[in-house]
Parts: C-alpha cells; sequence; structure tokens
C-alpha cells in the first residue's frame, strides 16, 4: 500500500467521529423516537425534539440519562452528521434554509450508515490481516468514500444494503482470521439470541458474537479477548470485571449501553463510561482506609 492511500486512511479515521458542534443537531430531528426506556416521549421523524435548543444544542445534555433519554447517549454517528452538514448540504442549515429539511434528513440516514462502515473498515485494517485481503479492505475504504462524497442525489438513489452486504463480507473475513489467532477461534454465537443469559462460566475466547443479542446479559468476569462483538447488543448487560481489552470491533457506544465499573478492562482507544458503577459500589465492599 503506498504511503498516500496510508495517509488517506488516516484522514478518513480521523473524520468518524461526531463533532456536534459542526452539525445541525440531525440526530435530534431525522430519526423517530418510541417513547420506552430507551426514551421519555414520542417523537415521528423529521419533527424537532423539544430538548433541541435553537443554536442545536442539547437543552438537557448533561442530564439525559436522569431525564429518560438514555437512548441519546449512546447514539453515534461516526461523524455522518457534520459531514452532511458541512459538506453535503456547504454548511446551509435546515431551519435557515427550510427548503432543504426533508432531503437533509433523508441524505443523514444514508451517510450514517456509510460512515459506521468506514469504521469498521478502518479498524479492519489495523487488525492487520493477510496482504491479499488488506488490499480489499483499503480499496473498500476508498469505494465507500467515494459513495459518501456523494450529491444528495447521488446519495438518496444508492443501494445502502447492497454495498453493506460487499462491505460486511470483508469484515467477517476479516474477523474469522483474527479470531483464530492465538489461540484458536472460539464458540460460533452470531445473531445467538442470549438475551439475560447467565454466561459468567463461558468460553468466549475467540468467540463469534456478531450480531448476538446480549441485552441483560452477565458478562461479569468473563475474557472477551479475540471475540468478534460487531454489532452486539449490549444494552443493559453486566460487564463488571469482564475483560474487553482484546475484543474485535467493539465501539464505544456499545460500552455505553453497557453496565460495568473500575475493574470492566477496556481497550485503550475507549473511555469508561462516567455512569458507570465504582467498583465499591458494585461489589459491595468499602474501601479500605488509607494507611497514613
Amino acid at each position: 500500500m503506498t504511503d498516500a492511500r496510508e495517509a488517506e486512511r488516516d484522514r478518513v479515521g480521523s473524520e468518524l467521529r461526531a463533532d456536534c458542534g459542526r452539525c445541525f443537531g440531525l440526530c435530534c430531528v431525522a430519526p423517530a423516537f418510541a417513547a420506552s426506556a430507551d426514551f421519555a416521549l414520542d417523537k415521528p421523524a423529521g419533527q424537532p425534539c423539544r430538548n433541541l435548543r435553537t443554536d442545536f444544542g442539547c437543552g438537557i445534555h448533561a442530564e439525559l440519562r436522569e431525564r429518560g433519554f438514555p437512548g441519546c447517549t449512546v447514539f453515534d454517528c461516526f461523524g455522518a452528521g457534520q459531514r452532511v452538514a458541512q459538506q453535503t448540504f456547504g454548511g446551509r442549515d435546515w431551519r435557515s434554509a427550510p427548503q432543504t429539511a426533508g432531503q437533509m434528513f433523508d441524505v443523514f440516514a444514508v451517510m450514517r450508515p456509510l460512515h459506521e462502515l468506514l469504521w469498521y473498515l478502518t479498524e479492519a485494517v489495523a487488525l492487520r490481516p493477510p496482504a491479499a485481503l488488506r488490499e480489499q479492505l483499503v480499496t473498500a475504504v476508498d469505494e465507500t468514500e467515494r459513495l459518501a462524497s456523494g450529491s444528495p442525489q447521488q446519495l438518496l438513489t444508492l443501494d445502502v444494503d447492497a454495498h453493506r452486504r460487499t462491505v460486511n463480507a470483508l469484515l467477517s473475513r476479516t474477523g474469522d482470521l483474527a479470531r483464530a489467532r492465538g489461540g484458536g477461534a472460539g464458540t460460533d454465537h452470531r445473531g445467538a439470541h442470549l438475551v439475560g443469559r447467565d454466561l459468567r462460566r463461558a468460553d468466549l475466547r475467540g468467540a463469534n458474537l456478531r450480531g448476538a443479542m446480549l441485552v441483560g446479559a452477565d458478562l461479569r468476569g468473563v475474557d472477551l479477548a479475540r471475540a468478534d462483538v460487531t454489532g452486539a447488543d449490549l444494552r443493559g448487560a453486566n460487564l463488571r470485571g469482564a475483560d474487553l481489552s482484546g475484543a474485535l470491533f467493539l465501539h464505544q457506544s456499545q460500552v455505553d449501553a453497557a453496565r460495568g465499573d473500575r475493574s470492566t478492562r477496556l481497550p485503550a482507544a475507549l473511555r469508561r463510561p462516567a455512569h458507570w458503577t465504582p467498583l465499591a459500589a458494585a461489589t459491595g465492599r468499602t474501601p479500605r482506609a488509607r494507611r497514613r
């Protein structure tokens, strides 16, 4: 791979982090909300959330969980919001140019999965697969970036599902090879329904957990080294004491949706959520007083 292509991959990676200050609150307007444990109200698609301020900031950002909007805290557009706002629509916001609103919201729904694919592809390249597969992944990065750079009209006619299927085949191959390293591939739980399951004694090292439903699962103390967690639903999963430092394709939003504490091990690139339980509270132990 040429230095120029490496530099381009790094540039793409830096644009895959949400920058709400450069967006127009698109995630607060474009999608629909359904009143549930994740959202405190019903909101139709294309209608601004009642908490959206005129400057496109959230009026209750610091209290989202307390006010019944934990779903907002785990949503990640992978940088699609600022790209639609600043590049695709050239900085024109939907309030000052209302004629663009409907199209902008529809484009956001296309851009978001494209940026998510770019994030996964960048992670896959970083796993250093064999040269031939690595070249295919980099080509997929280039193609996905090309598609994301299209005009609103081009984006709205794009078959995102077809592109996702092509990319997912590459990601799955990359994950399978990475899972097989250093001990061999583990159990195949792809798409498994593991809601509320007690998995504390399960050997999930090198496991395939792509798309697995792990809502409320008990994963305390489990080692997830080399486990592929692409798209795994970890909402409410108990990760206290679990080791996710070597998990494959683990995203911050998955961590934010789960429960953990200071004994949970995470990859260096991910942050420990502020709402996670401190170790003492999670174990019921009282911290020992420091010796003077």
